[in-house]
């Protein structure tokens, strides 16, 4: 009886430090991501999610110069806030946003992801549009849920299915 005892302790210990080693490599990898992301200048940016874009959707040349130009200007602007964030993050006396300001921030968003939406329909053929806005929501769902973090992997898997 001692023996199963000692037994079930040791496994529950190995298994605490075991996810404790995920959570930190989980970390380190969002760092190296990071320190990636700031290195990488908009051109370079732009010209990656363009590249993904045309191997995903089948792009003509014609899309892909047009889906450049616009992947680079959301790229700049993306870069530019970027840095503003990480300037007022290393300011020491930093104070936190109101609520109107982050209303206004997110207004502000929404209105560039609409204005972008626009100007892609206008690019991509019916069939690109509808298989780019798939992979669009595909990827949003992959961020709440990261977010949010999902207790059970059988909510997670259920909701797959209704998705499918």
């Amino acid at each position: 009886m001692k023996r199963l005892v000692i037994l079930a302790l040791a496994l529950i210990t190995f298994q605490a430090n075991a996810q404790d080693n995920k959570k930190e490599k989980r970390q380190e990898n969002k760092k190296e991501r990071l320190e990636q992301r700031q290195n990488l200048d908009p051109q370079d940016m732009a010209q990656l999610q363009t590249k993904k874009m045309t191997l995903h959707l089948d792009l003509t040349e014609v899309q892909q110069q047009k889906v450049m130009a616009l992947n680079l200007e959301n790229a700049k602007k993306r870069k530019e806030n970027f840095d503003k964030r990480l300037a007022e993050k290393d300011n020491k006396e930093r104070v936190k946003p109101t609520k109107e300001e982050k209303l206004e921030r997110m207004n502000a968003k929404l209105d560039a992801q609409i204005a972008a939406k626009k100007k892609m329909k206008a690019i991509l053929t019916a069939e690109q549009y509808t298989k780019w806005e798939k992979s669009l929501s595909k990827r949003e769902h992959g961020r709440k849920h990261m977010k949010r973090g999902l207790k059970n992997k059988k909510e997670h898997q259920k909701e797959e299915l209704n998705d499918n």
